[in-house]
């Protein structure tokens, strides 16, 4: 314990005693998402067992993440990272149903693939028409069109459905996306029968006044089922959440280690870290249901297979305290 200081000390303290967690248990509550084995993994060069995978999710639930998006019935051919999801989801049978599990379908196909133990599907489209076809070569519209089925079949299943609109902020192509443009596909989802539009910026270029002038396009009944989706390539996650926040959104997307990335911005650095969100919100006095030092033990797995440090300051800082 040499070199040990009197904060580090006290700091050690408050995070095993769960002090942090105590003082906000009469505070608002934020929902949080946990994508790491989704939307994380699939942009990892290393691509995992279906064992692995599973206990990692396993990991998460017991830190106390409710809704975590557990991976996606895709062609393995194109996204090899996520081949055998529906094993997965098959080893994850006996999680308590405290735990929503959700699946990122692209056609009634994927659908069809889906276990019981999906509890939700995600769909997605995009605010830019050249982002759309460079992604999925249809249009904005045509792509919504493609949805309306699986919507249809989703509600004969009684499964929710969660939209996500891609580049709600800027497109690696187009440039900057007009607000109004994301509002009207955002509503058109809502429409489709959505319970939930998440809303990406896809290449983490997003300033707090964009982010600000985004959810300004939205009324307050509509932020209560908005929720966002930060990437942060440019470091400015954080403080876009905070906006979020300001402007009456309860729901956040993140990446535990910020794990992930994005093939369309060069030099990305992944989702925001989950570690990082959560402790900015406990600091807040918010309320999240989550354990920061168990979340922090499923990064260092999953960082320990993939072979790779985590991108999580709070992680890294919490990890060299441990080792004092």
């Amino acid at each position: 314990m040499r070199g040990i200081t009197p904060f580090t000390s006290q700091l050690q303290k408050r995070l095993r005693t769960g002090h942090f967690v105590r003082r906000r248990l009469t505070t608002p509550a934020v929902r949080m998402v946990e994508v790491g084995p989704r939307d994380g993994l699939q942009n990892e060069l290393v691509t995992l067992s279906v064992q692995d995978r599973a206990q990692f999710i396993r990991m998460l639930a017991s830190a106390g993440c409710s809704y975590i998006e557990a991976g996606s019935f895709v062609s393995p051919k194109w996204v090899p990272q996520m081949a055998d999801t529906e094993q997965v989801f098959q080893e994850l049978e006996n999680l308590p149903r405290t735990t929503t599990l959700v699946a990122l379908v692209p056609n009634l196909r994927g659908l069809e693939q889906a276990p019981s133990r999906v509890n939700e599907i995600a769909i997605f489209a995009a605010a830019s028409e050249t982002f759309s076809q460079k992604n999925i070569n249809c249009s904005i519209t045509e792509s919504l069109e493609r949805f309306r089925p699986v919507l249809e079949m989703a509600a004969q299943k009684q499964l929710p459905v969660r939209g996500y609109v891609s580049c709600a902020i800027a497109c690696p192509y187009e440039g900057a996306i007009s607000s109004a443009q994301v509002a009207t596909v955002t509503r058109k989802l809502f429409e489709m029968g959505c319970c939930q539009v998440s809303l990406g910026d896809t290449i983490g270029v997003g300033t707090p006044y964009e982010t600000k002038r985004l959810l300004q396009e939205f009324s307050d009944e509509e932020k209560k089922q908005i929720a966002v989706h930060f990437h942060d390539t440019y470091g400015q996650g954080l403080v876009n959440i905070l906006v979020s926040l300001e402007q009456g959104i309860t729901t956040i997307d993140s990446s535990v280690a910020g794990l992930g990335g994005c093939p369309y911005a060069k030099g990305a650095s992944g989702n925001v870290a989950t570690e990082d969100v959560l402790y900015m919100l406990h600091g807040m006095g918010l309320e999240t249901g989550i354990d920061l030092m168990k979340l922090v033990d499923a990064a260092e797995f999953i960082c320990a297979l993939l072979g790779k440090p985590t991108r999580s300051k709070v992680g890294a800082a919490i990890a060299a305290t441990r080792s004092i």
